[in-house]
């Protein structure tokens, strides 16, 4: 008695290759979400550096 989730040496085939194809696919969603970023990062190089000084002010340091 076997059960319908048991895998048989005929269907061993197509879950290889359905792996393979997860992985392959995987492998392409990295690589676009990689470059996506890239380009991210680079459009905010491209801007002028900011002037403001690093770090949050606080209430004690601001002049009025």
């Amino acid at each position: 008695m076997s059960s319908g989730g048991d895998k048989t040496s005929d269907g061993g085939s197509g879950d290889l290759r359905k792996a393979a194809e997860r992985r392959a696919r995987l492998a392409e969603e990295l690589r676009a979400n990689l470059q996506r970023r890239k380009s991210q990062a680079r459009s905010r190089r491209q801007g002028a550096a900011d002037a403001r000084p690093e770090g949050l002010s606080t209430d004690r340091h601001k002049k009025d």
